[in-house]
């Protein structure tokens, strides 16, 4: 049983004998342009002193390489491939299919493993001169345009969220650090009118950089993380000292 139903185990109650091949990749590209009945070629069988000499030779209207170079000359795929013939090795290979409907069947048990390779010929070392080209090939190109360009993204020389760090970075920097007595005053005097602040209007009512802020903070305040005034500062408690109408918070 697989995950997706049963397996049509035909093909081993059949005891079909199939041979497990490696081709070329150029050669599986030139068996996929093939119209009709799908022949791409004929396959020859014979013996010679007892040993098994197999051959395959490639229809002559599938040579044809399709090359991206325009400078390129024609270049045909050679047509004879022996084949060098191997053991299975003492391993159980099967050969499974899937048809359209996600079906899956078990085809054979390989008996035969062989790879199939060209024939050193003139086709051949015109096919392999090709695949080096294309290989050399940059993937990245510049390219020179006679005029601009409006359809596409147009490239900025700054995005706005930059421009809003580097602003607020300025002023940050024009934040000249006052008297840490001075900036307690402050801070006493705005936690006189309400108990809790959150760290921005701190900040405009100091006039302070944040971080030299939350030092003196620190000292004497203490940061809510959670609850109803969370994200906000207030005194700890024996600096409070708040107006009537604040201390019911």
């Amino acid at each position: 049983m697989s995950d997706r139903g049963e397996v049509d185990l035909t093909g081993a109650k059949q005891n079909t004998g199939v041979w497990l091949v490696k081709v070329p990749k150029y050669l599986s590209q030139q068996w996929a342009k093939a119209t009709g009945r799908g022949e791409v070629g004929k396959l020859r069988i014979g013996k010679n002193q007892g040993k098994a000499e197999v051959s395959f030779t490639l229809n002559e209207e599938l040579t044809l390489i399709d090359s991206s170079s325009e400078k390129a000359s024609v270049v045909r795929a050679p047509r004879e491939h022996p084949f060098t013939m191997q053991t299975v090795g003492g391993q159980t290979l099967t050969v499974f299919t899937e048809n359209s409907s996600d079906k899956i069947a078990l085809e054979g048990v390989v008996v035969q493993r062989a790879e199939c390779r060209p024939a050193a010929n003139e086709s051949y070392m015109k096919l392999k001169r090709l695949q080096i080209e294309e290989s050399s090939k940059p993937h990245r190109f510049s390219q020179q345009l006679e005029k601009a360009v409006t359809t596409n993204y147009k490239p900025v020389a700054n995005h706005a969220y930059n421009l809003d760090y580097e602003k607020k970075k300025k002023e940050e920097g024009k934040r000249a650090r006052a008297d840490k007595q001075q900036v307690l005053d402050m801070l006493f005097s705005a936690f006189e009118k309400h108990q809790y602040y959150n760290i921005k209007d701190l900040v405009d009512i100091t006039k302070q950089p944040v971080i030299y802020l939350k030092e003196i903070l620190r000292d004497i305040g203490i940061y809510n993380v959670k609850g109803t005034h969370k994200n906000t500062w207030e005194l700890k408690p024996e600096y409070r000292h708040y107006q009537n109408e604040e201390k019911s918070d």
